[in-house]
């Protein structure tokens, strides 16, 4: 599409030229002016980041990006010399700079020093591609903003603005060419990485993309959260099995902290970026976020495979476990992730007396480096209280594909 707009350019521009003389000076130079703006716009929209830098990104670590210049293999077929794509660290405020002057400003200053920064354009015959890879591309430190009221170092975005001079053929035109990549958070140790990823998770999902860079609503409703929070589970863990509603009532009782709300009554709700990953859960010592990113890890690397074949309950209360096993049959079961500790699932099981009470007990959560010593199917054959899972089939049969042969002799 690009290429036909530039051959319809380049043939309005022949006829305008064979038509100089019935034109006259005053309005000939006024049409190519105009068709210079028009080329320029065109040029500069068609100069795209092609592969983004991480989101998340460390200082001193390396990384890799690259931008595409679409027009690039038409116009700069008879350039003299390579171009040189430069990459560089931009603020939130450059970038809105940047934005509101539709990026014919160009950067004073780098908010961050970046080695390898710059790559040549290059054409690519074969494919017919004209694009600036950045292999080898590491940010050695970055200049914090000064933020405000309680914003965390976590909360600050910062993009990577790649810039180039380009001379087009055959109309001897430069165009200042500038693309910025999608909004980043630097951190520079891995403890900053969750509440890095929240913010760069709520970005993604609930800016909108004619905006001012970085502005994003504080408030989102719920609904759309639910949304987010699924397509997020679901990525992670690399699984076609998403959240049920179930699970979004419980997610909501947690995040808004009320128990006594009916499931329709959630759905008029907004939920804000406070609520999300600011505030502590009550009688808990982190966040929603750094709660269910806890549970997203465990299942990724442990509990795939049986989350994936639905037999992980995993989002539901302890009160509402009680109320379910209490009653069932003696060692009837249900899996769940803890509510008290970050990346942990626990067993709730039910046992009943010789004379009917009973009593539903949750054994210690196991984290993913107990899973990583013995699976979650070879603890639950283990442990011979446990019978039937929720609501009654036979735990061999809803596990046994996933026990793993025990090993004979002195192991």
């Amino acid at each position: 599409r690009c290429e036909n707009l530039v051959k319809v350019y380049v043939q309005l521009q022949q006829q305008v030229m064979a038509a100089s003389t019935e034109l006259g000076p005053e309005l000939l130079p006024r049409l190519l002016e105009r068709f210079n703006e028009v080329l320029t716009s065109l040029v500069k929209s068609s100069f795209l980041v092609e592969k983004q830098p991480p989101q998340v990104l460390k200082t001193q670590t390396k990384f890799q990006a690259s931008v595409r210049f679409l027009l690039g293999p038409q116009l700069l077929k008879a350039a003299p010399k390579p171009y040189v794509v430069r990459a560089d660290m931009v603020t939130e405020k450059q970038a809105r700079e940047l934005e509101l002057s539709n990026y014919s400003n160009t950067l004073s200053e780098s908010t961050g020093e970046i080695l390898h920064n710059t790559v040549t354009l290059e054409t690519n015959p074969t494919s017919g591609t004209c694009c600036a890879n950045f292999k080898n591309v590491l940010l050695k430190k970055i200049k914090r903003c000064e933020r405000k009221g309680s914003e965390s170092v976590t909360e600050e975005k910062c993009a990577v603005l790649f810039s180039t001079n380009v001379t087009l053929t055959p109309s001897n035109l430069s165009v200042h060419l500038q693309v910025l990549s999608l909004p980043i958070v630097v951190i520079v140790h891995g403890n900053q990485d969750n509440n890095a990823k929240a913010t760069v998770l709520w970005d993604n999902a609930f800016s909108d993309i004619e905006r001012v860079p970085f502005v994003v609503a504080e408030r989102v409703p719920w609904d759309k959260m639910c949304d987010t929070l699924n397509l997020k589970f679901m990525a992670e863990v690399q699984t076609n099995k998403g959240l049920l509603k179930e699970h979004y009532f419980f997610l909501a009782q947690k995040i808004f902290n009320d128990h006594s709300a009916s499931p329709e009554d959630f759905q008029s709700r907004h939920v804000s970026w406070a609520q999300f990953n600011k505030e502590i859960l009550p009688g808990r010592g982190f966040t929603f976020w750094q709660w269910f990113d806890g549970v997203l890890d465990l299942t990724k690397r442990c509990l795939k495979s049986y989350w994936s074949d639905r037999l992980i309950v995993g989002f539901i209360s302890k009160q509402y476990v009680c109320k379910l096993l209490s009653m069932e049959a003696d060692g009837t079961f249900l899996l769940r992730f803890s509510d008290s500790e970050i990346g942990g699932v626990t067993i709730a099981y039910v046992i009943r007396g010789k004379d009917g009470s009973s009593q539903v007990e949750n054994i210690q959560p196991f984290s993913a480096k107990d899973l990583s010593i013995r699976s979650l199917g070879d603890r639950i054959r283990d442990l011979g209280q446990l019978r039937n899972l929720y609501p009654n089939i036979p735990k061999d049969k809803a596990f046994g594909s996933h026990y793993n042969k025990e090993q004979t002799g002195k192991d």
